[in-house]
């Protein structure tokens, strides 16, 4: 399915503004925060505190093999998304920019992992009470809010029957007096 110059512009228009913003908090993380000491910005419910990632999402590792696994997952899942992109159907803007955001994160992740053996560079953390969310960036909201909102387009196109309209509910097959 062929995609509208518009469609295209809008999809570059959202990878690159997150991918910008991924970049600049990362390297602003790195130049002017103290490594793993948090910076209260309120109190202690959000705080800018510089890590790093070798692994993925909430802590997932792999040992060793963790920079080149998650490098090859990343490579692989933004041919996929790419593929997705191409058979997004026409006006579908959900899906682009959910599509334009999960690929902006796994752009923004991977840079990390190419530029530096450190891993990722994570520097927002959230703390209530006693419960502490792994550290993340801009990169990792980007991932997580396009996959949200690809969940919701898949959910929605499975709501649609082929020609557009709602689909109906399957009919229930009545009990017969032999069951």
């Amino acid at each position: 399915m062929a995609r509208s110059n518009a469609s295209l512009r809008g999809f570059g228009l959202v990878v690159t503004a997150i991918l910008l913003a991924d970049i600049v908090t990362k390297y602003l993380a790195e130049t002017r925060l103290p490594r793993y000491v948090g910076v209260p910005v309120v109190g202690d419910f959000f705080q800018l505190r510089l890590v790093y990632n070798t692994g993925a999402a909430f802590g997932l590792s792999v040992g060793d093999y963790s920079r080149p696994v998650f490098m090859l997952l990343a490579i692989v899942a933004l041919i996929i998304l790419g593929s997705m992109v191409r058979t997004t159907r026409p006006g579908d803007g959900l899906r682009l920019y959910a599509l334009a955001s999960i690929c902006a994160g796994a752009t923004g992740n991977l840079i990390d992992r190419i530029r530096s053996h450190r891993g990722v560079v994570d520097f927002l953390d959230f703390t209530v009470g006693v419960f502490h969310w792994p550290t993340f960036n801009v990169a990792d909201m980007a991932v997580t809010c396009g996959a949200a909102a690809l969940a919701l387009s898949l959910w929605s196109e499975g709501k649609q029957a082929p020609g557009g309209a709602a689909a109906s509910p399957s009919p229930e097959v009545a009990p017969t007096a032999e069951s």
